[in-house]
């Protein structure tokens, strides 16, 4: 049965399981993706987010506690520049 951690941002949703681990988030829900202005920005911004959701999941797997408001903040700030950045 895996473990799942629920954040209080994004809808981000990590579950770990054995020597495996996934994450889902609502990150690029309601942008531009499906219609790009500039398809170098998208894939740029995708690739922020796949990183974004990527450092997550390595630090929930190595034991961190991502569910800390101190966290949930970095993670709020980070995808404030990234949106920023691309917007």
């Amino acid at each position: 049965m895996p473990t799942v951690i629920r954040l209080s941002c994004y809808g981000i949703e990590v579950a770990l399981t054995g020597h495996r681990g996934t994450i889902q988030s609502d990150l690029l829900k309601n942008t531009d993706i499906e219609n790009p202005k500039d398809a170098v920005e998208t894939t740029d911004l995708t690739a922020a987010v796949n990183a974004l959701e990527s450092l997550i999941l390595a630090h929930a797997w190595a034991g961190i506690d991502i569910n800390t408001p101190a966290y949930i903040e970095g993670i709020e700030t980070v995808v404030d520049k990234i949106f920023n950045e691309y917007s």
